[in-house]
């Protein structure tokens, strides 16, 4: 049970949206220095609050811990004397890893993994009905819709002000390396804000995709014709904005690198 100084520090970590794994006991056969309840936190540099055990159990929970984290799935780690972990990927038996406890004081004990990771952030600029439909609908799908400035370690930029302060934004995130960033325009504005951003020194590759129109994970922003303003326009213009930010999250790990491009025509269904 998370309390106190430990409780203070979970509340930090997650308003700073630092990612940590909370270690629960959930059982423990005696002899044992731990009660179920007992909790600990462990950041992603492997350092432990709080306790889940002496050292022979602290080893197995970082280990473990940091394996949640990176996949993102929570585990049932099982210490036991003696014990021998099944053959294979240990985690591919139902989430749960069996480990040996070398203590010699022997005893048994399960410690729930959980890894706490921050939602990626996406900020989303303007106050139109396509910038208000993403910030309602974003959360629903595991995204942390924010209106400030973009900056280093979030996961996209849609700018939707219908000309309002697009090309500082859209530096900014361009700037940061950002896995997505895209611009919500009539074709004509969008390849004049193209060109602007060229003319003050964004490189060119970055303002056009390697192939013209296509959308490739996050290495293209969407910029968008709008033919009129009907709600079924505005409903696949969401689509497809949620779209492509999805697949960011998914391939952001395997290029860091961000375009922006303003060529895609949207013909309204």
């Amino acid at each position: 049970m998370i309390t106190g100084d430990l409780a203070t520090e979970m509340r930090r970590l997650l308003e700073a949206r630092e990612p940590f794994v909370q270690a629960t006991v959930v059982r423990a056969a005696a002899p044992t220095s731990v009660r179920p309840g007992d909790a600990a936190l462990v950041l992603a540099d492997g350092t432990v609050h709080g306790f889940v055990g002496g050292v022979c159990a602290e080893s197995s929970v970082r280990l473990h811990a940091a394996r949640a984290m990176e996949t993102g799935e929570p585990i049932l780690l099982r210490l036991v004397p003696g014990a021998e972990a099944p053959a294979g990927d240990p985690i591919a038996q139902d989430g749960v890893v069996v480990v040996n406890n070398p203590c010699l004081s022997g005893g048994a004990l399960e410690i729930f993994l959980e890894p706490r990771t921050p939602a990626p952030r996406v900020v989303v600029l303007g106050e139109t009905p396509v910038a208000a439909a993403l910030a309602d609908i974003g959360p629903r799908v595991g995204l942390a819709v924010d209106s400030g400035a973009p900056a280093d370690g979030d996961l996209a930029l849609v700018v939707a002000s219908h000309g309002r302060d697009e090309l500082g934004a859209l530096r900014a995130g361009l700037e940061a390396g950002l896995p997505y960033v895209g611009l919500v325009a009539s074709r004509v504005r969008g390849q004049a804000v193209v060109e602007e951003l060229h003319a003050t020194g964004v490189p060119e590759d970055r303002l056009n995709p390697p192939i013209p129109g296509m959308l490739l994970h996050h290495d293209i922003a969407c910029g968008i014709s709008i033919y009129d303003s009907s709600n079924t326009v505005k409903r696949l213009i969401l689509k497809l904005c949620l779209v492509c930010i999805v697949r960011c999250r998914v391939y952001r790990r395997r290029d860091s690198s961000s375009r922006i491009a303003a060529a895609m025509t949207f013909s309204p269904v």
